[in-house]
């Protein structure tokens, strides 16, 4: 199937009218024939699990390129195979940001989050996978293939740093401390929230404007030198959060006050409260765990996809039994919601300005690498003015839709890569399934019965499903820096830039007391605020560090195809140097076995001469 063109199409075109007529007969054909409904495709294959006594399959699922025509219910089955992929991502940061670890909103502001968060990504999504070209431009808005668009982890990190520091200064309020003391509890701060959406907003201008410049310009500025660090700093610090959940929460109660409201996680008035770091806690999250082992070890492919959302469906089923939801939101919810009706005020905090801008550049090169993955199992050309032209659009359609996402009242969202699992198992790149998972996206956030109950998850179950996602973060970050040769000069960049990062996620607040000053110029105060809330993000000060001495430090011409080494090089006279420091006893009982080595091999070469003249005597 050859790629879609950059230019306009040459070839004869059907007359408008001609083709509109054309479409009831094929809707006809596509829902009342066999054909048009299920096809001769193999369903069996992706609902056959992989157990150990049973015989593996010869034969593969046909592949479905890009356009080619595929059945209405294959294509609703895939589709909702994408939407469970992506729920579990969908839903996690909405549901830490709103927490009590973050802006510690009112339950039914959470549930609208969550409800939201499904029906922009179902939205936007769709925008990255139909690829509009602007008009009179050589430029396009998205990518044209199943480029799925999520709220991204990225955020997380900064946003937490910097609601920390609102709560801190005053920006946002804070009641008394649950115990004499402790930390203040976090009150609701909408404001706090508002402020986040509204500095993203503008910082995603920067990827934006950068979408413009050539592929190749972008990869030699922000290589994966730069990126993968960065990307493997995130996932280190997520998995902090999700621990934190996973053993309790990581609100008031994370302390373990010995009195007060927060004394048991999530507080005293839940249905079955227990200290942070309880052993139920802990056998909750591993449910959860577990579940998502066995399911890629036993697994049919569609579940093996969606071993996330089985392993976060089964630690709910547990959590039911044993008394562990409180199910007051979801009786309280409203039975449908849609984007703005909630709002926020928006507003430029500055010390995230930086911070940011730096998410935005990991974000835009994680697009690249994602769009190249997604060209790659849609077998479709990975070079070439074709492919260059969908990184483009890829590029520029994340930065609007970071855009758009925070004007929806949503975090910025990016491009999701495990839907590219999905379609390398599936074998299906069909744009049909990616817009039928839009639109189950879209009715899953409309129905806010659906959102309240997946607030009411208990937090150990959570974290024991975002433990498991955040370290696929990290990961995905590993596999980007082994694809950069480990020449000194890389090895000297990993090194400088990873320290200090991993430091500053080891030890978030050791950059808390550099700056004392107290003056009224809030100018100077919301700059020192930015440096150290930089400072303190682990992988924001990794991204800046490595892109400004990949930047400086020059190129070194290694001669990687020398096999010998020092030890090599100088193994005889190494072996001389120790024969003289070696004991002079030792020297002798060498020196004795050397010359019994020498004698036997004499006497056997002396006693095989009389037996070799006899044989050519006879002959």
């Amino acid at each position: 199937m050859e790629p879609d063109r950059i230019g306009p199409d040459m070839t004869p075109r059907r007359p408008f009218k001609d083709r509109m007529a054309d479409i009831p007969r094929r809707a006809v054909k596509t829902f009342t024939t066999r054909e048009g409904l299920i096809g001769d495709y193999d369903y069996a294959f992706l609902f056959t699990p992989r157990l150990p006594f049973m015989k593996k399959p010869q034969q593969t699922a046909p592949f479905f390129g890009l356009n080619d025509k595929m059945p209405i219910f294959l294509a609703l089955i895939l589709g909702f195979q994408h939407a469970l992929a992506m729920l579990a991502g969908l839903i996690t940061p909405p549901i830490i940001l709103s927490g009590s670890g973050g802006a510690a909103l009112e339950p039914q502001t959470a549930q609208y989050l969550v409800s939201t968060s499904l029906i922009v990504c179902g939205l936007l999504s769709a925008v990255q996978i139909t690829r509009f070209h602007i008009y009179k431009t050589p430029y396009y808005i998205g990518t044209g293939l199943i480029s799925v668009v999520g709220t991204s982890f990225a955020t997380i990190p900064v946003s937490l740093g910097g609601l920390s520091q609102m709560y801190a200064s005053g920006f946002c309020p804070s009641g008394p401390p649950s115990e004499p003391g402790g930390d203040r509890v976090r009150l609701p701060c909408p404001q706090g929230y508002g402020a986040i959406l509204g500095t993203a907003c503008i910082c995603s201008l920067l990827e934006i404007c950068l979408s413009f410049a050539p592929p190749k310009v972008l990869k030699r500025v922000f290589p994966p030198l730069v990126t993968g660090p960065t990307v493997v700093l995130i996932g280190v610090n997520l998995i902090g959060t999700g621990f934190e959940n996973w053993a309790g929460g990581s609100g008031a109660c994370r302390s373990r006050p010995e009195e007060g409201l927060f004394q048991n996680c999530p507080n005293n008035n839940a249905p079955h409260p227990l200290p942070w770091g309880s052993a139920e806690f802990i056998g909750l999250g591993f449910s959860v765990f577990v579940t998502i082992i066995l399911c890629e070890r036993f697994g049919s492919p569609i579940m093996k996809s969606c071993a996330v959302v089985v392993g976060l469906l089964v630690g709910c089923i547990i959590a039911a039994a044993t008394n562990y939801f409180d199910d007051s939101g979801i009786k309280s919810a409203k039975p449908v919601s849609f984007i703005w009706v909630e709002t926020f005020p928006l507003s430029l905090y500055g010390p995230m300005v930086l911070p940011f801008l730096a998410v935005f550049l990991v974000l835009m090169m994680e697009a690249i690498g994602d769009i190249t993955a997604s060209c790659d199992v849609s077998r479709l050309e990975v070079e070439g003015r074709t492919f260059e032209s969908r990184i483009q659009g890829g590029v520029l359609a994340d930065g609007l839709n970071g855009m758009l996402a925070c004007l929806g009242t949503i975090t910025p969202v990016s491009t999701f890569a495990q839907n590219n699992g999905v379609i390398a198992l599936t074998r299906c790149a069909n744009r049909k399934a990616g817009y039928c998972c839009c639109f189950f996206l879209v009715v899953m956030g409309i129905f806010s019965k659906f959102a309240a109950a997946l607030v009411a998850i208990p937090s150990a179950v959570l974290g024991g499903m975002t433990t498991f996602l955040f370290s696929a973060v990290a990961i995905s970050g590993i596999r980007i820096i082994s694809t950069v040769p480990f020449t000194r000069r890389n090895r000297f960049i990993l090194t400088a830039a990873m320290s200090v990062g991993f430091g500053a996620t080891l030890v978030p607040d050791w950059f808390e007391h550099v700056f004392t000053y107290e003056g009224d110029n809030s100018a100077l105060r919301g700059l020192m605020s930015a440096i150290e809330l930089v400072m303190e993000t682990g992988f924001a000060v990794t991204a800046f560090l490595s892109l400004i001495l990949n930047l400086i430090l020059p190129e070194d011409l290694e001669d990687e195809a020398v096999d010998t080494t020092a030890n090599t090089a100088d193994g005889v006279d190494d072996k001389e140097n120790w024969e003289r420091i070696r004991r002079p006893s030792q020297m002798k009982r060498m020196r004795q076995s050397q010359d019994v080595a020498t004698r036997a091999s004499t006497d056997v070469e002396a006693q095989g001469e009389p037996e070799k003249r006899d044989v050519i005597k006879n002959e």
